[in-house]
């Protein structure tokens, strides 16, 4: 079977570097992902930094090197196009690589700096017929697809908590044009997750598993109010700190507490069922049902499920990669599309316009 060709767009940290980290589970950039699939064939990467080019020209020499997307398409016609440049310029390279109908965009969170941008590469990618994934990686991770189908077996949820734990500035008025800021970099990976959460059980009718269409999301939460802004006391346009509350039908209370002046970084998920509970963050997933306690007779307590044994890697990166293949091959939907990530966008934008 014929391999479908792909090229990056962006070989800076997450388009290729980060596959150097030898603390991160790997892959963990598109380069190294997409050279790993047996499915794909990786033909060219395009930067228009003549040092990073350099680089990634001397490392790979089996590979084709561009400094713009009109020289990679004078060259190439590759089936699969990744967009991992800066936040700034993903409107415009993203609409660049659209206008030359790619079998498939793979386009790195989050979609666009806000809203607008994003319709206008919602209304490209109708126009030329491109489907897009949104890498928001926790959707394809084994441990989070767990807890999907797990929430549904530990009765109606009664609480949502998910916090980011952050050194750099949570929102900056001053970074709209850049996108250099926390809520926005980290917070869309922390919003998508809890609405993939949502959308799963809500997809099968509150009883677990996962559909990946043209999801309608975002009506998942409702009745915004935020609370606990910290600003920065030596610039009050700057905000290091905020709690976000909306309600749900699928669950009472979901809270986002996202921290920009933390000394670390953390991300963490706690739901709470009536009869069980999920606790998941960067590097550890524990799962609790309500059993006979040993504590208290005639009591209940929630202790950790044996009988659930994730894998040794999450398979986030890898399966991300998997999934553009399957949908290529006609196997499988996008796991996580355009329309999701611009439902996490729109939440975004949500709560910075209370702040």
């Amino acid at each position: 079977m014929k391999k479908h060709t792909a090229a990056v767009v962006g070989v800076g940290r997450i388009g290729w570097t980060l596959g150097f980290d030898k603390k991160r589970e790997q892959p963990a950039s598109h380069v190294t992902a997409l050279k790993k699939n047996r499915r794909i064939k990786l033909i060219a990467g395009v930067d228009n930094n003549p040092k990073t080019l350099a680089l990634f020209r001397q490392k790979n020499p089996m590979l084709r090197a561009y400094q713009s997307v009109d020289e990679l398409y004078q060259n190439c016609s590759p089936d699969i196009v990744v967009v991992a440049v800066n936040e700034d310029a993903h409107l415009e390279v993203a609409l660049d690589v659209i206008s030359r109908g790619p079998k498939l965009l793979i386009l790195e969170k989050p979609v666009a700096l806000n809203l607008k941008d994003a319709a206008k590469i919602k209304a490209a990618a109708k126009k030329h017929g491109v489907p897009i994934l949104v890498n928001h990686e926790r959707r394809f991770a084994y441990d989070y697809r767990t807890a999907a189908a797990y929430i549904a077996t530990i009765g109606p949820l009664q609480s949502i908590s998910a916090k980011l734990f952050s050194g750099m500035k949570l929102y900056d008025p001053a970074a709209e044009e850049s996108g250099a800021y926390s809520l926005l970099h980290d917070g869309t990976h922390l919003v998508d997750i809890v609405l993939f959460l949502l959308e799963s059980l809500e997809a099968a009718g509150g009883k677990g598993g996962a559909a990946f269409g043209e999801s309608s999301a975002r009506s998942i939460l409702k009745n915004p109010v935020v609370t606990g802004v910290y600003r920065d006391p030596k610039n009050k346009d700057i905000v290091r700190e905020l709690c976000a509350h909306y309600s749900s039908k699928l669950c009472p209370e979901v809270s986002f507490f996202m921290s920009g002046r933390s000394r670390f970084f953390g991300f963490e998920l706690d739901i709470v069922g009536t009869e069980g509970r999920v606790c998941i963050g960067n590097g550890y997933a524990k799962f609790y049902r309500r059993f006979e306690s040993n504590l208290y007779t005639g009591f209940y307590s929630l202790s950790r499920d044996k009988k659930i044994v994730l894998p040794k890697k999450t398979g986030y990166f890898a399966n991300m990669v998997q999934n553009a293949a399957d949908f290529l091959d006609g196997k499988a939907p996008l796991m996580s599309n355009l329309q999701t990530g611009i439902n996490a966008l729109a939440v975004l934008e949500e709560i910075k316009a209370a702040l």
